[in-house]
Formats: structure tokens, C-alpha cells, sequence
């Protein structure tokens, strides 16, 4: 069973439900496709709606379908509404269905709240992108006190990188339950690239007069107020010096954040504001740009698989692979600041010196869906006949 609540679960979760949706067992013991395998997982998608409108977009661009769906989401929900709505209805679920495994992603409430509900019905639970950690519980909040909560409540964690796993062994987890997957990221980044997209016309006519374009996005909660309003002085001061230069803002859909903007860049004609893109179209938005502004940590995951440099608005990040693989920058929210490393950055972009064209993408190959799907084949040897 698979609990998933948000856009950015979905995206990372895919791969590994087509790999376990696709597992067969061979008689022949041959390991190649026959004809005589059988089904070696059933599998059930469990998603409780925490975020509707994108994790919608999200499972109908793949056509995935959910077996249960919660449909928690209200307007102006607050985190502790979140757990307590979805916890008692996901326990009635697992009681009913008795999964041998539960799985969650990441570090969002629903995967806490998934974890928990595994833990109280003693099903064991898969952490996918375990043991990720910044020097501060409090950033990025509420996700750092989630994936920690989440990797002491799992009892398989699939780590992304050889540092998330070295952060598990400091906390002395037991090593034989904690595997180096890579990032499911990678695997739904090559099959997103795969798939046909159109940009609707507004951003076509956009580009057409900006071909150099930065993509924007901001949603952390840490983010909202004060800090935001740094983050546009700074992105606004950048629109208004470099008026050649496009600037592609999309918009989460949380009104705190719309509301947050205001019409600040409502005189600016190289500004576009959009509502947040489907996933491929998003995907192809990035891998146009100049280079890209963000305080989300899956683009900067994407980044490096797409060799696009990006600027972070925290003060730290728990992805450091990025940083030192020469993708990432992490800048905060000082409003001179975000405008001075727009400029400068911008120019070494131009220049081609960053990012850097030969470096490796230190989340993996792309085939870490694969490897969490033999890992569970392995330790689940009392599945049901």
C-alpha cells in the first residue's frame, strides 16, 4: 500500500507504483519476461487529497488511480487538521486491507500521518527519500520534524544519496534495513521527458518575445509573510534592471501565497504569473530557462538532472549533494541579496560557466524505483500466495 497526499509525492511515487504494479514472478527463475510470470504485488494507492487540484493533475497525467481517496483537503487547513482527519479513516483502511507493507515519500504531513497509521496497526513501513536532514528542525517547517518523525516510525528506508544514509547510521538506524536507491526523482524526470507537451499560448507568446527567461516558484511556509515580501522586493528590483530578461512566476495555489503577491509585478511586462503548471509542461518550462528560483526541494533535485542552475530562497538546504555537485546555490530571502545573485549568476549562465556541463547527478541514474521494488522483494518473502 502506498499513502500519497501532494503533487510532490505523486511525482516522486510513480515510478515506484508502475515498478510494483509491473513486478511479476518467474517460475523459470530465469529472470526474463515469460509469458507463464505471475503478478508478484498486488498494490493499492491510498491518497488522502492534503493538496487536491495539482496531485489530481499529477495522477491523471500518469493514469494512476487511486483505490481510496480521503478527500481531506479544505480551504485554510491547518497541519494538526491534516493528521486528525486523516489518520482514524487511514487506520480503518489498512485494518480492513491488511497490507504486508506500507510505503510513504518524502516529508509532507500525509506521509507522517501514513507512517503513524502504519506504526499503530504494526504494518511495517518503507520510508522513500529516508534520511534527509538540515541543522535545524524548525527549516524547512513542518517538513524537517516530518522526516524525522517518519524515519524513526519506518522500518525500511529507501535513502536517495550515500549522505542521507550516513545521517541514518549517526543516528545509529540499523544498517540492514537502510538501502542507497538514489532519488525517485530521476525516474519520473526521464519519464516526464518523454512525453509530448504543448505550452498554452500565453507562455508561447511570452517566450517569444523573452527567450531568456528565469522560472520562479515559491510555497514554503517558512517563506510566508515577511519573508516573501523580501523575495519579491528582490525579484522585482531584478525585473525591472534586466526588462529583456523574462520572468516566469508559477503560482501554488494556496491563496496565502497569491494573496502574499499582491500586484506586485502587475507594470512589469517581462513578469508573467501563472497558475502552477502540469508536470511535463513545468518540467520543459525548467530545461528552457536561463536558470531557475526556487525554495522547493524537489527542483532542486530536478535541477541536476536537467544540468540547470538554480537559486535557492532558504537558509539551508538538506539536499547538500546539490550544492557541492555545482547546481544549487543557496541564497535566503535578503531582497539585495536575491537581486545581486539573479545579476551575477545570470552573467556566468550567459558565459557558460555555470552549471557544470560534466558533472554527475549525485541523485542517481534513474533507476531507483527498480531498487526499492528488489528490496522489498527480498524482505517480504511472506507475501500471500
Amino acid at each position: 500500500m502506498s499513502i500519497i497526499g501532494t503533487r510532490p509525492e505523486a511525482i516522486k511515487m510513480v515510478p515506484v507504483i508502475y515498478a510494483l504494479e509491473n513486478a511479476q514472478r518467474f517460475p523459470n527463475q530465469t529472470g526474463k519476461n515469460s509469458s507463464q510470470g505471475r503478478k508478484l504485488f498486488n498494490h493499492q494507492l491510498i491518497v488522502t487529497g492534503q493538496h487536491r487540484e495539482l496531485l489530481d493533475q499529477v495522477l491523471a497525467l500518469f493514469n494512476v488511480k487511486p483505490a481510496h481517496d480521503l478527500n481531506i483537503m479544505e480551504e485554510g487547513q491547518h497541519l494538526d487538521q491534516i493528521v486528525t482527519n486523516a489518520l482514524a479513516r487511514l487506520g480503518e483502511i489498512i485494518r480492513s486491507e491488511s497490507p504486508d507493507c506500507i510505503l510513504v515519500q518524502g516529508d509532507t504531513t500525509t506521509a507522517l500521518t501514513g507512517a503513524l497509521a502504519g506504526f499503530y496497526n504494526k504494518v511495517p513501513v518503507g520510508h522513500v527519500e529516508a534520511g534527509l536532514r538540515t541543522s535545524d528542525r524548525l527549516i524547512p517547517y513542518p517538513e524537517e520534524i516530518n522526516r524525522r518523525l517518519i524515519d524513526q516510525l519506518s522500518d525500511y528506508h529507501f535513502c536517495p544519496t550515500d549522505g542521507a544514509r550516513n545521517n541514518l547510521l549517526k543516528e545509529h538506524f540499523e544498517a540492514d534495513n537502510i538501502i542507497v536507491s538514489g532519488n525517485t526523482v530521476v525516474d519520473a524526470l526521464n519519464l516526464a521527458r518523454g512525453m509530448p507537451f504543448e505550452f498554452d499560448a500565453k507562455i508561447k507568446h511570452f517566450i517569444k518575445k523573452h527567450p531568456e527567461f528565469i522560472t520562479v516558484t515559491t510555497h514554503r511556509r517558512e517563506n510566508w509573510g515577511e519573508p516573501l515580501n523580501r523575495i519579491k522586493a528582490g525579484l522585482r528590483k531584478f525585473a525591472e534592471e534586466h526588462r529583456m530578461t523574462g520572468m516566469i512566476y508559477a503560482l501554488h495555489p494556496n491563496p496565502t501565497l497569491k494573496d502574499g503577491l499582491g500586484s506586485t509585478f502587475d507594470d512589469l511586462p517581462n513578469v508573467l504569473l501563472i497558475p502552477a503548471p502540469d508536470y511535463v509542461s513545468f518540467v520543459n518550462l525548467m530545461d528552457r530557462s536561463a536558470l531557475v528560483v526556487t525554495d522547493s526541494g524537489g527542483i532542486q533535485e530536478e535541477a541536476c538532472g536537467l544540468k540547470k542552475f538554480t537559486l535557492v530562497l532558504r537558509k539551508e538546504t538538506e539536499r547538500p549533494e546539490a550544492v557541492n555537485a555545482g547546481f544549487v546555490k543557496v541564497i535566503g530571502t535578503d531582497s539585495e541579496r536575491i537581486e545581486a545573485e539573479l545579476s551575477q549568476n545570470l552573467e556566468q549562465v550567459r558565459a557558460g560557466h555555470i552549471p557544470p556541463r560534466n558533472a554527475d547527478n549525485p541523485f542517481g541514474d534513474g533507476r531507483a524505483a527498480e531498487r526499492i521494488v528488489g528490496f522489498l522483494c527480498e524482505r517480504l518473502q511472506n507475501l500471500k500466495e
